[in-house]
C-alpha cells in the first residue's frame, strides 16, 4: 500500500509539472511575394516557388503560410485584399517575409507600380506588420538568369532593388539582399551550369512542358532550394525571432 501510495504520489507530481510546463514556442512565418516565391500547381512543375522547399527547413514548432502568388506586385497584392487577411491574422513575433519586384516593375503589365507607388507600397506592409508587433523582413527581388557576352551576370533589378533597401534603412528593417547573393550564386555555376537552377527543359523531358522550356525567371527544384538556403542563412544570421532555435536538427547518432 506504501508503494502504491508513493507511485499515485510520483503521477500526481508529474501530472502537476505537466500542468504547469510552458507552452512549446512556436513561431509562424508569412511568405509574402510573387511567383518565385509561391506554392505552384501540379501542372506547372518542375517549375518551384522557393517558398516551398523553405517550409521543410524547421521543426515542428514552425509554420510556413505562404501567401505568395503567381503575377503579383506590391499593388495588386493589396489591391486583390490578399494583404488584408494577413494582417488580421497577425500575431506578436509572427514574421513576415515581404519580396516583390519582378511584376512591378514591368511597364507592360497591369501589375506595373511607379517607383514611387513602389516605395510607398513597401512602407505600408513595413508599418501594418509592426502595427501587429510582428517582424517585418524585406527581400529583394531574387535573380533572373541574365549573362552578357562576357559569362558575367547582368542585374535586372537595379532600380527597383535598390528601393527595397532604402525602404529597409529608412524604417530599421532588417534586409535580405537576395538580388544580389543569387547574382553571386549563378556567377559561381556559370552561363551553362546555372541552366540547372532554373526550369529549362527540353522537349519531351517533362510531360507538363511537352515542347521543353527556356524559362530565365521561375526555378527548377534545385535552384529554388539554393534560394530558400540563401534566404534561411541570413534570417538565422540576423537572428529574426530566434529563428535558430526552430531550425530541424537530425537526431544525433549514437
Amino acid at each position: 500500500m506504501k508503494k502504491l501510495n508513493l507511485l499515485l504520489g510520483s503521477l500526481l507530481g508529474m501530472l502537476v509539472l505537466w500542468a504547469f510546463a510552458p507552452a512549446e514556442d512556436k513561431l509562424k512565418i508569412y511568405l509574402i511575394g510573387d511567383s518565385t516565391m509561391a506554392n505552384k500547381q501540379l501542372r506547372a512543375l518542375p517549375e518551384t516557388g522557393w517558398g516551398m522547399p523553405f517550409s521543410n527547413f524547421f521543426d515542428g514548432s514552425v509554420t510556413v503560410d505562404n501567401r505568395a502568388q503567381n503575377g503579383r506586385s506590391t499593388k495588386s497584392f493589396m489591391a486583390e485584399n490578399r494583404w488584408k487577411p494577413v494582417v488580421d491574422s497577425l500575431q506578436p513575433g509572427d514574421i513576415v517575409l515581404v519580396q516583390f519586384g519582378h511584376n512591378d516593375e514591368v511597364k507592360t503589365k497591369a501589375t506595373y507600380t511607379t517607383e514611387e507607388e513602389f516605395k510607398a507600397y513597401l512602407h505600408k506592409y513595413v508599418s501594418d506588420a509592426r502595427s501587429k508587433k510582428a517582424l517585418p523582413v524585406l527581400i529583394t527581388p531574387v535573380a533572373r538568369r541574365n549573362f552578357d557576352g562576357n559569362g558575367k551576370i547582368a542585374g535586372t533589378h537595379e532600380v527597383y532593388a535598390e528601393i527595397v533597401r532604402t525602404v529597409a534603412r529608412e524604417n530599421n528593417v532588417p534586409l535580405i539582399d537576395l538580388d544580389q547573393e543569387s547574382q553571386a550564386l549563378l556567377q559561381s555555376f556559370g552561363v551553362e551550369n546555372s541552366k540547372l537552377l532554373y526550369n529549362h527543359l527540353l522537349p519531351g523531358e517533362h510531360p507538363n512542358y511537352p515542347d521543353g522550356k527556356e524559362d530565365n525567371t521561375h526555378f527548377s527544384e534545385l535552384g529554388a532550394r539554393k534560394m530558400a538556403q540563401i534566404v534561411l542563412a541570413d534570417l538565422v544570421k540576423l537572428n529574426v525571432g530566434n529563428i535558430s532555435a526552430h531550425v530541424y536538427k537530425p537526431p544525433v547518432k549514437k
